[in-house]
């Protein structure tokens, strides 16, 4: 890309989850700041050739085992860049500071933002999401009927099933139920998610959301055009669906964790929708300051060519609710 600095930066990940980063030198741009290893394409030189070259240069290994994590734009003003991170899985050698910059383990939740460039803020985002995001599916028992009640159990043994089998996120979508019915059912997922260690969020309108326990909260395209600011009171967690690049753009410009664009593929349930497919999704999602998961037609098989094209994860209703996600775990890793 012409006039921008094209680097690249491994997140090395160890047994218990915490990722690797190393301190820049004072009198370089950006430095006494943290960072993830890594440093600036040769000419011709690929992404992934790069990130083999500079690891070994910066920390001695050689990674075995990566996957695109987020491409990030960022428009420093002494420079414009264009950071590809890869998550680092398996390597081999011990990493050890060759340049003599400190290096230091620390779980993703723990990262300050403000001790990293700017540009490596929606990175640490990344880090802290999971790949697979489970949305639940409309028909949803409502716990204040005698009907519901019946069904309930039911539903809470296919979200565990879930949840065991990889889900990383649950969205808690049930537009149809009154808002009592909505906070009985968020009281009886709540607990299930929690024993799981994994983020519930809720897709209601804000308004009904302050009382109820959650990690998350999730907002319709419509929700997201009204707000001038990201809601105060909102969880730490906060993510959007979005259509266009103009949603993607609100997103990140009020501070949102997350977004989900769709349709990626035809569906079932939207048979008329016009799907972007896998390039209209790298295209929208290429200047994108957040991570985004893809959504529409998807399922854990499609894992590889999300993140291939940009994405964080696949977002899934049908093909995650109950189904068997075992062969899918290794590749979130």
């Amino acid at each position: 890309m012409v006039g921008v600095l094209h680097v690249v930066a491994g997140a090395l990940i160890d047994a218990q989850g915490r990722v690797l980063i190393a301190r820049r030198p004072e009198q370089v741009h950006q430095g006494g700041r943290w960072e993830f290893p890594g440093g600036k394409l040769e000419p011709g030189e690929s992404a992934i050739n790069a990130l083999s070259r500079e690891l070994q240069e910066e920390l001695g290994i050689r990674p075995r085992s990566s996957r695109p994590l987020i491409q990030i734009e960022h428009d420093y003003r002494e420079r414009r860049i264009l950071l590809d991170l890869y998550r680092v899985s398996a390597w081999d050698g011990e990493p050890r500071g060759c340049e003599g910059q400190p290096l230091a383990w620390e779980f993703p939740q723990a990262l300050d933002p403000a001790l990293f460039p700017p540009a490596d803020g929606p990175a640490i985002l990344a880090l802290r999401l999971p790949a697979l995001y489970l949305i639940t599916p409309p028909a949803a028992p409502d716990p204040t009927q005698a009907g519901g009640r019946a069904q309930l159990p039911g539903y809470l043994t296919r979200l565990r099933a879930a949840l065991a089998a990889g889900a990383g996120a649950v969205q808690l979508r049930a537009h149809d139920l009154s808002a009592p019915a909505y906070a009985a059912l968020s009281c009886a997922v709540a607990p299930i998610c929690a024993a799981a260690g994994v983020p519930l969020v809720l897709n209601r309108a804000p308004e009904e959301l302050t009382k109820l326990p959650a990690d998350g909260w999730h907002l319709s395209s419509a929700h997201l055009h009204q707000l001038a600011a990201r809601p105060p009171q909102a969880p730490s967690l906060l993510g959007a669906s979005c259509h266009t690049e103009a949603d993607l753009c609100l997103a990140a410009r009020l501070g949102l964790d997350y977004a989900l664009l769709s349709p990626v593929q035809q569906t079932r349930s939207h048979p008329h929708s016009h799907p972007l497919g896998w390039e209209g999704f790298a295209q929208l999602t290429r200047a994108a300051r957040l991570p985004v998961y893809a959504l529409g037609g998807l399922g854990p098989a499609d894992l590889e060519p999300a993140w291939a094209h940009g994405a964080q994860g696949v977002a899934a209703i049908g093909g995650l609710w109950g189904a068997q996600l075992a062969e899918a775990l290794s590749l979130t890793h």
